[in-house]
């Protein structure tokens, strides 16, 4: 929606995302994401943290279905979503305000791990990817993609990869004109 303040942020999760179903059915994905700044302190030579900030995150439906599937406690990655503000009246009685972040997109963070990107066969209205990471994985091994059951069409450009084998690639050769 328009006039929504957006957010990307980098940090790790800390603790596993917490899997709810809403009374009329939906999928809600609860979790928190530490977002700890690091200074180079020229002193003493070395990266100095910064004050963390820990921003209470929740995705809807099916990307909280693959949230809670793909990640875990300590998995850094990089979320963005909308930012959204609400005030409640606690158990004690006193007035609380906290500021939230509905995830619209996430993954794996790859400055220090590597991941494996499956596609999800459902509904989705993008498509469906999931994260489902190496480091993120119960079992420590990575998903295996689906068998594809029917070639891709001639017209998709990532398809057909024109001859081209990492073997076969001539450095010497001309650039090709576009």
């Amino acid at each position: 929606m328009a006039g929504e303040t957006t957010l990307t942020i980098v940090g790790n999760l800390t603790s596993d995302p917490e899997l709810r179903s809403t009374n009329t059915g939906a999928q809600v994905a609860s979790f928190t994401i530490a977002s700890t700044p690091r200074t180079y302190n020229r002193q003493t030579q070395q990266y100095e943290d910064g004050t963390a900030l820990f921003l209470r995150c929740s995705a809807w439906n099916d990307l909280a279905r693959h949230i809670s599937q793909s990640c875990s406690k300590g998995m850094r990655v990089i979320a963005q979503g909308r930012l959204s503000q609400r005030s409640y009246q606690a158990q004690d009685g006193t007035n609380r305000t906290v500021v939230e972040m509905t995830v619209d997109e996430i993954g794996p963070s790859l400055r220090y791990a590597t991941a494996q990107v499956v596609k999800q066969n459902g509904n989705g209205s993008h498509g469906g990817y999931s994260g489902g990471s190496t480091f993120g994985n119960p079992n420590g091994q990575p998903p295996q993609p689906p068998q594809q059951t029917t070639p891709p069409p001639a017209s998709d450009p990532w398809a057909n990869t024109g001859g081209y084998t990492p073997d076969t690639f001539d450095a010497d050769a001309a650039d090709p004109e576009f």
